[in-house]
């Protein structure tokens, strides 16, 4: 099997405030729009809200977005926050929000001094 792209779908139990949320709260950019969903970047992918759900998330599923500084993401996400940043055992600096049906969003920053900022090349 050859994958030729993906995207990660979300069905909210109200889809106009979760794409209100993600565009205008995340600001994410909006890659395309038809009727009854959309799709934003999402930094190397994308992130869909279309159709509807009466469930709502569960822990299982999470998002994972890495971003360049989060002291400043936690100020302009203040009433989203669930956990405040903290450095976690693993070296990242992390935070969790939530999406307005309860989507844990994981928010990364990757620290200078991280294995994942070096160049193991030789």
């Amino acid at each position: 099997m050859e994958v030729l792209g993906s995207r990660v779908l979300v069905r909210s139990r109200d889809p106009e405030r979760a794409r209100a949320f993600y565009r205008d709260v995340l600001g994410l950019a909006v890659y395309r729009e038809f009727p009854g969903g959309t799709v934003f970047f999402l930094g190397g992918g994308f992130l869909e809200v279309s159709g509807r759900s009466d469930d709502g998330p569960t822990g299982a599923v999470q998002l994972w977005l890495q971003v360049r500084d989060l002291r400043e993401a936690a100020g302009e996400l203040a009433e989203h926050v669930v956990r405040e940043p903290r450095r976690e055992p693993w070296g990242l600096d992390e935070m969790w929000i939530e999406d307005p049906d309860g989507l844990r969003i994981v928010l990364v920053e990757v620290p200078a001094a991280h294995p994942l900022r070096r160049d193991v090349r030789e």
